[in-house]
């Protein structure tokens, strides 16, 4: 019954452009993600995409426009997700309250949590100031400050920094040249937020990103000092307020899928 209801709820996820997460605290239980929206596309050719999920759309303008693959890479996903991912995870369990599987920072490098106070309104959105000029990466100012400062639901579309961005580039050509982790820093303060990749492979970085669509780190990979986890929402975000991402963990642990024009700062 349980898993008969969960295939039914990931079949409308499939449709309408939902997704879910796992939270253990307690054990794995399925929590449907906060602020999720719909979105419709055409299939075909390029146009400007219009509000929907934060894991789908962003409020783009103009200069911003995506070619229509999202829905249809993120459709794959869930069907991926729900043969190697949810089913095996179904537990009679209540829905949890908070995302994550840390509920706190230690020498393994837990979430550490925040409150939603550091989302205030501020003299620019949910920043005192805005975006940085000469961003990181190729990446659009103008939607980094909407998402970064202006944004609590959005995001830019999937595969953005697949597209006319020098992510890839950048990150092989530094981790090749240092034999170094790269640091990404907020595009607002310019404090460090991530350094990656830690633990694994430049390739297995880039790869986990490409398959869920934005650069995607885990516990390890976070600096803390200057990152929190909202426990209303699982929402990711810098202490200065700029909104960053989520965190939608899997069998692994913590995933923290995050917006390149968030994370496009110099230091």
């Amino acid at each position: 019954m349980v898993k008969s209801c969960l295939i039914s709820a990931l079949l409308l996820g499939n449709q309408f452009g939902s997704t879910v997460a796992f939270s253990s605290i307690g054990g794995p239980r399925p929590t449907t993600v906060t602020y999720v929206g719909s979105i419709n596309l055409p299939l075909t050719t390029a146009s400007k995409p219009s509000l929907g999920s934060h894991l789908l759309a962003s409020p783009i303008d103009g200069d911003d426009i995506l070619v229509d693959n999202a829905v249809q890479k993120r459709r794959a996903f869930l069907a991926n997700f729900a043969a190697t991912s949810l089913l095996p995870l179904v537990t009679f369990a209540t829905p949890a309250t908070a995302f994550g599987f840390g509920t706190n920072v230690d020498d393994k490098g837990l979430i550490v949590f925040g409150g939603d106070d550091i989302m205030s309104q501020k003299d620019h959105g949910t920043t005192s100031i805005p975006v940085q000029e000469n961003l990181r990466y190729g990446v659009s100012r103008k939607l980094a400050d909407k998402i970064c400062s202006f944004n609590r639901h959005f995001a830019e579309n999937g595969g953005y920094f697949e597209g006319n961005t020098s992510f890839e580039k950048d990150v092989r050509e530094i981790v090749a040249s240092t034999g170094e982790p790269v640091t990404f820093y907020d595009s607002v303060s310019g404090k460090s937020l991530f350094r990656a990749p830690v633990g694994r492979s430049v390739d297995e970085f880039i790869n986990e990103s490409k398959i869920h669509g934005w650069p995607s780190f885990r516990d390890e990979e976070v600096d803390w000092n200057n990152v929190r986890v909202l426990k209303s929402s699982g929402e990711t975000v810098s202490t200065v307020g700029t909104h960053l991402g989520h965190n939608l963990p899997d069998r692994s642990g913590n995933r923290y899928c995050i917006n390149l024009v968030s994370v496009a700062g110099n230091p």
